[in-house]
């Protein structure tokens, strides 16, 4: 490849065209940092905000322009917009989120999800699943001609307005009343609150501006793109990227951390195809995972972002977790005779031909959420990225059986040694990060799994995946398939609980409690949460490698960030504080989406209103509303 005039031309202009892009991630993320530098919530409904800007626009401009005349009606629905999006913002506060404010993190986050889910139904019972276009910007159509090339004059506006608002927002944080007080929360939320300050008005406050900046992030596209029911998640996780990249909490690191990622992506698309010898790379393939790779190199360069700061840490006003206790004797003799019925399953198969099969989903879908619990609830590391090892263990075992031609227990075992072999490598750089940075960190080399899968057709199939992926016997059949697995499950699930009360999990807890006194009384901190990231990541490799089995086949779709969600969902629902957590989260997570969800269109709303429900009445799970019921139980008599 030779670098002449065209090739110059063509960087300079998407490099221009990159700053448009640049504005509206900027746009989006300024209030996630916003909202997640004062209230300290990861707001998962963020993108649902940016969504209802977009759907109010296009809905408001062609009803204003008839009265206010289009040129001034567009930007009227593009105010409007945003203040709406912003009063919701205050309302969703005010209803919800204050409710929560003293439970863990991980049940906040899985309360904004839930809000994601309802908002997505809402906008489908409103608006209908059919994009929406919107008008053009009055005086901005056409295009300029700009190195040989045709420059839109909406995106020129765009690449403007990201600075301006980045002004705005210095002026406010840096010269009002307000400004400071949103910096002081920022850098100690408590001693805010032992000032006298009206805390919960300061809350409502903030996040109705960051929902309204999202707002008008999303109205403002409306010229560029069609409002559709999608762009809630997408624009989500770019959000996610330039909030981490930048560094939390900071306005300046999000407008930079977005033009970082916008001209990266420019100059991916601009280079195409780069030979380099015998070897031809299409970097234009990049831009589906360049803001993942580089938020990957930052965070293990720089732990806490490009202008980010070690946050100071909350005092806990929730409950204390009550220790871990081993079964009694009336709970072996419970689980014994649970394992002995489950194993008679496969006999009902005549009279309920899909119990087993339903049954095989179940015991997935345990072992997954399982391994992600080891990781979350005793070792303390969220992750948002534990896909991962489910894709690699589902990819190795499908080319083991298929290309290898290897028998399906040693195609298993290859499927396991895949997945151990990315958690020992990704683990070695996650484990040296704390919370939201570590989750992230998770995610990005998830979606670097997902995109290696995706692309690499000669090997994975590309988006089509590998098929044919089917046992041998005695493994053939659903009664064979579903014992072995059965047998599987039960062993990972007794190692879980050996390993939590032997002295590794002792330490694996002590680490998660206090990693300076763990540090302090000899324990090596970084290497136990390693091994548990691990040993987390083998075991989520095996789940990965039994579906490939169940279902004959793997692609992308199955181990894209929907899964990891719906582990987090599992986990939460069932209770991170509980041994059984992961498996009733994950039983009743998989019973609801077969039985129930796939008999409405709007089941995302319902699963929102149930992981609402459990948020806010019992925010222990599933396991701590039992833990809860039994003294009442005993006391009945």
């Amino acid at each position: 490849m030779t670098f002449d005039s065209s090739l110059l031309q063509s960087l300079l202009f998407q490099s221009l065209n990159g700053f448009a892009s640049a504005s509206g991630l900027f746009l989006v993320a300024a209030g996630l940092s916003i909202i997640f530098g004062v209230t300290r919530i990861v707001n998962m409904a963020h993108g649902s905000f940016y969504m209802l800007g977009l759907y109010g626009a296009v809905t408001l401009a062609p009803r204003l322009g008839a009265v206010l005349g289009p040129d001034l009606g567009y930007w009227a629905a593009v105010a409007c917009a945003a203040l709406g999006v912003a009063v919701l913002g205050a309302l969703v506060e005010v209803v919800l989120l204050r409710r929560i404010y003293g439970a863990p993190e991980l049940y906040q986050l899985l309360a904004t999800f839930a809000l994601l889910l309802v908002i997505s139904d809402a906008v489908l019972w409103l608006w209908g699943p059919e994009d929406i276009l919107g008008p053009r910007a009055p005086g901005l159509s056409g295009a300029v001609e700009l190195l040989g090339r045709n420059l839109p004059r909406y995106d020129v506006f765009l690449a403007l307005a990201g600075p301006a608002v980045l002004a705005g927002l210095h002026l406010l944080l840096a010269r009002s009343r307000f400004g400071r007080l949103i910096r002081a929360a920022t850098q100690d939320r408590e001693m805010v609150a032992a000032l006298g300050i009206n805390e919960a008005l300061l809350f409502t406050a903030v996040f109705a501006l960051g929902a309204g900046i999202a707002g008008l992030g999303g109205a403002l596209q409306m010229a560029r793109e069609p409002a559709n029911l999608a762009i809630d998640l997408s624009v989500l996780g770019d959000a996610f990227v330039v909030v981490v990249v930048g560094g939390m909490g900071s306005i300046r690191g999000a407008y930079v951390a977005a033009v970082l990622v916008a001209q990266v992506k420019a100059l991916c698309i601009a280079l195409g195809t780069v030979e380099i010898g015998a070897l031809a790379f299409n970097l234009s393939r990049l831009t589906l995972v360049a803001e993942f790779l580089i938020m990957a190199l930052v965070l293990v360069v720089r732990p806490h972002g490009l202008f980010g700061r070690p946050q100071a840490a909350i005092p806990h006003r929730g409950t204390s977790e009550a220790p871990l206790r081993p079964l009694g004797r009336p709970a072996r003799l419970a689980l014994l005779a649970g394992l002995a019925l489950l194993a008679l399953l496969p006999l009902a198969e005549g009279a309920f031909p899909y119990a087993p099969v339903l049954a095989l989903d179940m015991l997935i879908a345990v072992l997954f959420a399982a391994s992600l619990h080891f990781i979350m609830g005793p070792g303390g590391m969220d992750s948002f990225g534990h896909a991962a090892y489910f894709g690699l263990g589902a990819y190795g075992a499908a080319l083991a059986a298929t290309v290898l031609g290897a028998p399906t227990p040693v195609a298993l075992l290859a499927g396991i040694g895949v997945a151990a072999a990315g958690a020992v490598l990704f683990g070695w750089f996650c484990v040296r990060l704390e919370g939201v940075y570590l989750a992230m960190l998770t995610l990005a080399f998830a979606q670097i799994v997902w995109s290696v899968a995706f692309q690499w057709e000669e090997v994975t199939g590309g988006s089509s995946g590998l098929f044919g992926v089917w046992p041998d016997w005695p493994f053939d059949s659903r009664a064979g398939l579903y014992l072995a697995a059965l047998v599987l499950v039960a062993l990972a699930l007794l190692a879980i609980r050996r390993m939590v009360f032997a002295p590794f999990g002792l330490a694996l807890r002590a680490c998660r409690d206090s990693s300076l006194r763990a540090e302090a009384l000899g324990i090596p901190v970084a290497r136990v949460r390693w091994l548990a990231f691990a040993l987390a990541g083998t075991m989520c490799g095996a789940a990965g490698g039994l579906y490939a089995f169940a279902k004959g086949s793997i692609s992308p779709e199955a181990i894209s960030v929907s899964r990891s969600i719906d582990g987090l969902v599992m986990v939460l629902l069932g209770g991170v504080e509980s041994l059984a957590g992961p498996v009733l989260g994950a039983t009743t997570l998989t019973f609801l989406k077969d039985n129930v969800m796939r008999e409405t269109d709007y089941w995302r709303a319902l699963l929102g209103a149930l992981i609402l429900a459990m948020v806010l009445v019992a925010p222990g799970g599933i396991a701590g509303a039992l833990r809860r019921l039994r003294p009442r139980a005993g006391r009945a008599p």
